[in-house]
């Protein structure tokens, strides 16, 4: 391990380049040199949902539950749920009862949020030859909640006779009914086991059509809002749970959620952010190869280093099991499956964990899976031991299921896309301001709540740990030194080339990070420090610049690409580009903190100043300064998911102004800031925290020099 000593003594390393500043090489500052490529695996092109996404166990239970609470605000932030909003009263309606065999069914709507209805059937157990025992009146038991995933027309879905009869000869299914009518096959012979079900809508199928599936949330200012279909869905699974924990008949600490598919993802994400169910089984849809391809799986922030084993894995110690097939799910039992079970032996619990596949057959939640799944509730919800068999049944035309008729129209108030998000922006704009500090307890609450945020946003969860991957070199001009190295952080890809000015008066204490368009080149000109650099060296501050992603020796052969239609399958599985160059910086500063270096400055340039204020602001105290220029630059007016400063979710957590505010009550020099919106929330926080004077706004835009001046005061 090299340490600080040794790179304030390189030459007695051996460490010494053959390339002196002023010498004839263009740029002294190159790292990649003699032939050698930029190595940074974000200069190739981006992940996408059909990459690999293996689960690496933490090896103690404490580094998990630190890893999990992570990933659960990483959940909740991606889904434009935290905070979490207002839960408003779900005015349910239930109607139309249908006695069956063993099996009672009812038409269900309620409000998830004001003009937006979440529609479905309620099955509740009767007494019958083949039921089960029925409950005593006014007795509550268990209950499961049944997603559908995307069969064509959802929980009316019938399959057809020809593919039916290709079941029940393939073995996966054991008649005609069930080969076309499954969807009504799972909350039937759970009823007839004694459970309340409410088989729910995924928004745009069977009843639910006032939002067309996969459309009205693609656009920037939903990105920039965390609005998604996706997020959408995960708030109609809540309220969902909502209802079916209020029912008399229920017992709320017996849940239990299943769903196949898109119903699989459903199943996986509630579990993992919600902590009222008590057992889970979502099939044909948990692995590390392919994750999820519809916009309603898929939202921007969500599986960056992260993937659907380790969702699934949130959930323990609790009764999870898992369905694999000859899908993208088909290596289960090799791949992510052994991650689980060694998960859950943290616990103790290794028996509350399974997985089976059926690889005979395809995508699909067959007779065999069902099984499975009825006698994991039995078992952990009823505590009942054994098989259960699933008994026949006749089918429920679609038009009986069907929730809205004469008497029960479709709500007045029903919103379309681009209405219930206005309300969804209105709301969360009055829960975030109710943040607005006004003193040290608010302003440590909005610092958790955005602060948070942030965290999710960008991906950053200090501390960072350095990894040192090329160098350290070193070249002499003139008194002056130049180090330079290729940094990155253990358990990423990056490699990010860095420069670093050492003058005479350094004695290790005081470090200024230079954030430029150009890059580490800017700081040089004809072969010396350019003049704001060369009065930090007299003042015996060391300076040191990386070239960010996108520029310098980090810009990639192929331009960096958002997927056209819809940003949240390239943002769900990488960082933006805004984000990653804020990560560039969080290493620069992880390793002044490497050189423990007293005093750290930071200094951005142009459209970097905005990445310098979002960096200062998650490296909290371990930057005592910081200059930026602000460049006029406003999150509300990008219009493009491909805009270079594009960062989902700043415009809902109060944009550069609540980044700013983040920032105290460290020193802030923010120029250029006109038409920035900046001034009044960061202005608050400021005097909340008792030092208004540590936060100076200048609307123009101050030269170098200047900048520099007001860093050594």
């Amino acid at each position: 391990m090299i340490t600080r000593r040794d790179l304030l003594a390189l030459p007695a390393l051996g460490l010494v380049s053959r390339f002196a500043l002023g010498a004839d090489d263009e740029d002294p500052t190159r790292v990649f040199t003699d032939g050698r490529k930029p190595t940074d695996v974000r200069l190739g092109p981006p992940k996408t949902l059909n990459g690999d996404f293996p689960f690496h166990v933490p090896k103690t239970k404490d580094l998990w539950e630190t890893r999990r609470q992570q990933l659960r605000e990483q959940l909740f932030v991606a889904t434009g749920l935290w905070p979490l909003p207002e839960k408003t009263p779900l005015n349910p309606v239930i109607h139309g009862k249908i006695e069956k065999d063993g099996y009672s069914i009812e038409k269900v709507y309620f409000a998830s949020t004001p003009g937006h209805s979440v529609t479905g059937n309620l099955y509740r157990p009767l007494r019958s030859p083949n039921a089960s025992p029925a409950r005593k009146v006014g007795e509550a038991g268990p209950a499961v909640l049944f997603a559908h995933g995307h069969w064509a027309n959802g929980r009316f879905h019938d399959a057809g006779e020809k593919a039916a009869e290709a079941s029940v000869k393939s073995g996966s299914e054991p008649d005609l009914d069930r080969g076309r009518f499954f969807m009504q096959a799972i909350p039937i012979t759970l009823a007839r086991m004694g459970f309340v079900v409410f088989q729910y809508d995924m928004i745009g199928y069977a009843d639910s059509l006032a939002i067309p599936h996969r459309t009205g949330f693609t656009d920037a200012d939903a990105e920039l809002r965390l609005q998604s279909f996706m997020g959408l869905q995960a708030w109609n699974s809540i309220r969902a749970l909502d209802f079916l924990s209020s029912l008399p008949d229920v017992d709320a600490k017996r849940i239990g959620m299943t769903g196949a598919s898109g119903g699989g993802t459903q199943t996986f994400l509630l579990a993992a952010m919600d902590d009222r169910l008590a057992a889970a089984f979502p099939a044909v849809m948990v692995s590390t190869a392919m994750q999820g391809g519809c916009v309603c799986e898929n939202c921007s922030l969500l599986r960056i280093n992260t993937g659907n084993v380790e969702f699934a894995a949130m959930f323990a110690p609790k009764p999870l099991a898992l369905s694999a097939a000859n899908d993208w799910t088909k290596e289960m039992m090799s791949k992510g499956y052994p991650e689980l079970k060694e998960l859950y032996s943290l616990y103790k619990a290794e028996e509350k964990v399974a997985a089976k596949a059926w690889l005979e057959y395809g995508h699909q939640y067959n007779v065999h899976a069902r099984e499975f799944m009825y006698a994991w509730f039995a078992k952990h919800l009823q505590g009942k031991d054994g098989p259960v068999k699933e008994a026949s049944f006749k089918p429920t035309p679609a038009k009986e299921l069907s929730v809205f008729d004469t008497e029960h129209p479709r709500p007045k108030d029903e919103r379309d896309a681009a209405k219930l998000r206005e309300a969804m922006a209105k709301a969360s704009d009055a829960q975030m301001a109710k943040l607005t500090p006004k003193d040290a307890v608010s302003l440590k609450e909005f610092q958790r709540v955005v602060g948070t945020a942030l965290q999710a946003i960008t991906n950053e969860h200090a501390p960072a740990k350095l990894a040192i991957r090329q160098g350290p070199f070193e070249s002499k001009h003139d008194g002056i030194v130049m180090h330079r190295a290729v940094l990155g952080r253990e358990g990423e890809q990056d490699a990010i080339p860095c420069a670093g000015l050492i003058g005479k008066k350094f004695d290790g204490a005081a470090v200024a990070i230079w954030a430029h368009p150009l890059g580490k080149t800017s700081l040089m000109q004809k072969g010396k420090p350019v003049p704001a650099v060369q009065a930090l060296l007299d003042e015996g501050i060391a300076v040191v610049a990386t070239d960010l992603l996108g520029t310098g020796e980090q810009v990639p052969e192929k331009p960096f690409t958002v997927d056209k239609g819809y940003a949240g399958f390239t943002f769900g599985y990488n960082r933006s580009l805004l984000a990653n160059r804020v990560h560039d910086l969080l290493t620069l500063v992880s390793f002044t903190g490497f050189l423990k270096a007293k005093q750290v400055s930071l200094i951005g340039f142009g459209e970097m100043g905005p990445v310098a204020i979002l960096a200062r602001a998650l490296a909290g105290m371990s930057v005592q300064k910081v200059a930026a220029d602000l460049n006029q630059f406003r999150f509300e007016n990008i219009k493009d998911t491909a805009d270079p400063m594009m960062l989902p979710g700043a415009v809902k957590y109060g944009g550069m102004s609540a980044f700013l505010a983040l920032c105290a009550p460290g020193a802030v020099l923010a120029h250029n800031h006109a038409g920035t919106a900046s001034g009044k929330l960061s202005k608050a926080a400021y005097e909340a925290a008792g030092v208004p004077d540590h936060l100076t706004r200048i609307n123009e835009k101050l030269d170098d020099l200047k900048v520099v001046e007001w860093l050594l005061k």
